[in-house]
């Protein structure tokens, strides 16, 4: 986002959040930030959270995070496998009922930003939260642009990030993220 090729990262962020903060609400406008790990998907949507409400729209913060399958869930077809990474990580159908169901015309404007710890590989219970209508969801995460998602979305943006800067920036993060190498067994999925 910075250089002589293109805008700078401040830039970025007043276009995008003026582009979000005025997206018509019915109630809430929906909006998914997606890429590969460590992209930044988590910190930009935060960025973008704080500009937004700076303009005066209400921002709801949710993350796919939130929504991963039980880790028997998530490595039936096995730990390395790139079609249960995909088909098998979270748990579309709790995002659905939990946030993008309530927060859509006619529904109840109370959600749950969270449902299920993947640290512990449990579920989270807890109070479902009031959306102001008018909000502004701004969701992070994987896959977010799958075909089963794309209608939730109002808008959407993806971070393309070389997998060379990507694969280290997730294996920092700690136990259980994988090796730092791109090309280690652990990231071909």
């Amino acid at each position: 986002m910075t250089g002589s090729q293109g805008p700078d990262r401040e830039g970025v962020l007043a276009w995008l959040a003026a582009r979000w903060a005025a997206l018509p609400a019915h109630p809430v406008a929906r909006v998914a930030v997606d890429g590969v790990d460590g992209a930044g998907k988590t910190i930009l949507a935060d960025e973008l959270a704080r500009w937004v409400r700076a303009l005066g729209r209400p921002v709801i913060r949710v993350s796919t995070d939130g929504f991963h399958q039980p880790r028997a869930a998530r490595y039936a077809r096995g730990r390395g496998s790139p079609e249960g990474f995909y088909r098998d990580s979270y748990d579309l159908a709790a995002l659905a009922r939990e946030v993008f169901s309530p927060l859509s015309p006619g529904g109840t404007l109370r959600y749950r930003p969270q449902v299920f710890d993947v640290t512990r590989d449990e579920p989270v219970s807890g109070p479902a939260l009031a959306a102001a209508p008018g909000s502004l969801l701004i969701v992070d995460g994987l896959f977010l642009r799958r075909p089963e998602l794309r209608g939730w979305w109002h808008d959407s943006v993806f971070l393309r990030v070389p997998f060379a800067v990507s694969v280290p920036r997730g294996a920092a993060r700690g136990a259980g993220y994988g090796s730092p190498d791109p090309a280690a067994a652990s990231n071909r999925r």
